[in-house]
């Protein structure tokens, strides 16, 4: 364990990160990972409890007390080896990833939890820096080819594993270039995507062949974005490989269907405003046309793509921004001898509200009001759930004078036009249906087609998408594999 008394000497050492004044100002990433000697103390906190609940919480089961030790002693290369073997991307989940093992660490329970999202960052940044994160291809190919439709942390995931069994692996992306989603969904001041390449690096010099700018099966519904430039069929691509990996994400956003003046000028998509300004960083389009400069943003939905929308709005400089939910402010505590080691429902404000944000609850829009066929009011009012239907309460109405709506209410699931590309079924939900346990784990109602990720278990969080592509990259191994 870290220091045996350390848990009773040291408080939590958290991540620095600039004032918010400065941090507005840029695109950068803002949080500064950990220096040595307070990534030593917070290992040093690690009590390597009898039973680890921080490991049985996190999704890929890392083994955190084991890292969190050879921090403690300054065994930084062995930490990033017992790391990597079960997170093929800590430097995602290092800077994304909600951390569902800091709520079941059992130090938590008396005090502050250990900082693992902040070791764990530490951990892979020591291994860029020093040279420890390289190429692993392998030398024996078994001849076998697979095709992974979507390069987001799901399907970078299978494709790492599966050149690293010998496998020859090619990655299709629609968009122009490769992430998926921790390209152009996540904000650069959350993830730089300098850190997203070098990591594509790696995966090339392992083998994996890229296919941006291609689209597979027939064409998307206007609310998901394609930038592709060519089109290949589900049935070319299962005719050119042994396997195929739908890792296609949940791209089918929520939106205001039975709301009147849901169309109108103004009003848009979550992840188009957001790909449209990682789009204009990276440099590659001109003027960004979802600019909220000089606008009164109002963004409906209280989670975390909401978030990422109010950061993005605080940067281009917009006049206010309001973030209502329909959904109730949860409490600000909670017993935590009563929710621990699970995730307790909290309220939260994130860095981005910290940034200027005013944010309402029990809210639902009920028409949009525009004049010349542009966004200038929502027409709201006050719910409350019952029986699981939101009710309005009567006279409750009131109008919030807007310039610019952005739609972030989750998504529903792949688009329908993907699954009747490969004619693969959905389950209830709305998701490709391929069962995670049994003789067909990950294998769809079509032999030889895999799904993994949001793709097949609904919207979900980096560190789940990752687990998905692991355990669909074993599944898949054995079935190419078998006999």
């Amino acid at each position: 364990m870290g220091k045996v008394t350390g848990f009773k000497e040291f408080d939590r050492v958290g991540e620095n990160h600039l004032e918010p004044k400065e941090r507005v100002k840029n695109y950068r990433e803002f949080t500064l990972t950990l220096e040595d000697d307070a990534a030593k103390v917070q290992g040093a906190r690690c009590m390597e409890c009898g039973v680890a609940y921080c490991n049985h919480a996190c999704p890929l089961a890392n083994l955190i007390p084991d890292f969190n030790d050879q921090v403690y002693r300054g065994l930084n290369k062995e930490a990033l080896e017992r790391l990597h073997a079960t997170n093929n991307f800590p430097e995602f989940t290092g800077r994304v990833c909600p951390a569902l093992c800091e709520p079941a660490c059992s130090l938590g329970l008396i005090a502050d939890p250990v900082g693992i999202r902040s070791i764990e960052r530490y951990i892979i940044e020591k291994g860029w820096e020093n040279g420890w994160v390289k190429p692993e291809p392998n030398p024996n190919k078994t001849g076998k080819r697979v095709a992974v439709v979507g390069s987001g942390p799901a399907g970078l995931a299978v494709a790492q594993q599966l050149v690293r069994q010998g496998h020859d692996v090619h990655v299709y992306e629609k968009n122009d270039r490769i992430g998926g989603l921790l390209r152009y969904g996540i904000p650069g001041f959350k993830l730089e995507k300098t850190v997203l390449d070098r990591r594509l690096a790696q995966l090339e010099a392992e083998g994996v062949v890229f296919h941006p700018g291609v689209l597979v099966g027939s064409r998307l519904p206007e609310a998901i974005q394609d930038g592709s430039k060519e089109n290949v069929s589900a049935e070319e691509l299962k005719a050119q490989y042994d396997a195929v990996v739908l890792a296609v994400g949940a791209e089918m956003p929520r939106g205001l269907d039975d709301v009147p003046g849901a169309t109108l000028q103004g009003v848009h998509y979550a992840m188009a405003y957001l790909t449209a300004q990682n789009r204009k960083d990276a440099g590659e389009r001109g003027k960004n046309k979802l600019d909220a400069q000089g606008k009164r943003v109002v963004i409906i939905g209280g989670g975390d793509t909401g978030s990422d929308c109010v950061g993005i709005a605080n940067r281009q400089g917009a006049a206010s921004i309001l973030q209502f939910d329909r959904n109730q402010r949860l409490p600000d505590t909670v017993n935590k001898a009563m929710t621990w080691p699970y995730w307790p429902r909290v309220h939260h404000d994130s860095s981005s509200h910290e940034e200027g944000c005013t944010r309402d609850y029990g809210v639902m829009a009920k028409r949009l009001v525009g004049r010349r066929g542009k966004v200038e009011k929502i027409v709201a009012c006050r719910v409350q759930k019952v029986a699981g239907r939101y009710v309005e309460i009567q006279g409750s109405e009131f109008e919030i004078p807007t310039d610019m709506v952005i739609l972030a209410m989750g998504f529903s699931g792949p688009a329908s036009s993907v699954l009747e590309a490969f004619g693969v079924e959905a389950s209830r939900t709305g998701a490709i249906d391929a069962p995670e346990e049994g003789a067909r784990r990950y294998l769809t109602s079509v032999d030889g087609v895999f799904a993994a990720g949001d793709a097949r278990r609904g919207q979900s969080l980096v560190v789940w998408a990752i687990h998905e592509g692991r355990a669909c990259a074993d599944a898949v191994d054995a079935w190419l594999m078998r006999g």
